[in-house]
């Protein structure tokens, strides 16, 4: 079992892909406002919002043990996800700064800048796709969505609920993490803890 500390210090599998895709977001919001360019970056964020709304409403229904709920959501997640930032995104803001932008105000520096961070985030796009067509390829063949492999928290909380229990019965002294016998970590139990929980 793991302390919630040490949860909280996991890295998730693409680690590296989400630390770049978030500094590249703050970097692409801050240079928008910076140049002028605010359109561009308001575009961008509420394109991506869209999709998270559904996916969030997806995780909720998962949570709350409504699996039908939660694939159907998933599946509408995928579609507005690849939808969005394979269609619109890429048709839509990139077609515009890269072409239509550069005829408007010719070559300036902030314009190279300006479409390198809206080319990784494409990047970053396709590779998000791919994980999620996989996934949604499951869900449709298996009849239910694959557990996201990404992450390792929720991972590890739910093998802490269904991993085997202790037969013995915890006794009732605290002993705030200071290495008890009874591994209660600070939390006050009964005299007898229930198997059927």
């Amino acid at each position: 079992a793991y302390t919630q500390f040490e949860i909280d210090l996991k890295k998730e599998k693409d680690f590296g892909i989400m630390f770049t895709h978030h500094v590249v977001t703050v970097i692409l919001i801050t240079f928008s406002y910076i140049t002028n360019l605010t359109r561009v970056g308001t575009l961008t964020l509420c394109l991506h919002d869209a999709a998270d709304i559904v996916l969030e409403a997806a995780k909720m229904a998962n949570y709350c043990k409504c699996q039908k709920l939660s694939d159907l959501l998933f599946l509408m997640f995928a579609i507005v996800f690849i939808v969005s930032r394979l269609g619109i995104y890429p048709l839509w803001i990139l077609n515009t700064t890269l072409f239509e932008l550069y005829e408007a105000l010719g070559n300036f520096p902030a314009w190279w800048v300006l479409n390198m961070l809206l080319a990784v985030l494409q990047v970053l796009h396709c590779f998000w796709s791919y994980l999620i067509i996989k996934a949604a390829y499951k869900a449709i063949s298996k009849g239910k969505v694959a557990k996201d492999d990404r992450s390792d928290i929720e991972s590890s909380s739910d093998e802490e609920e269904t991993g085997p229990r202790s037969k013995t019965p915890h006794s009732t002294i605290t002993t705030n993490g200071t290495g008890g016998a009874n591994g209660t970590n600070g939390y006050l139990t009964g005299g007898t803890c229930s198997e059927e929980h």
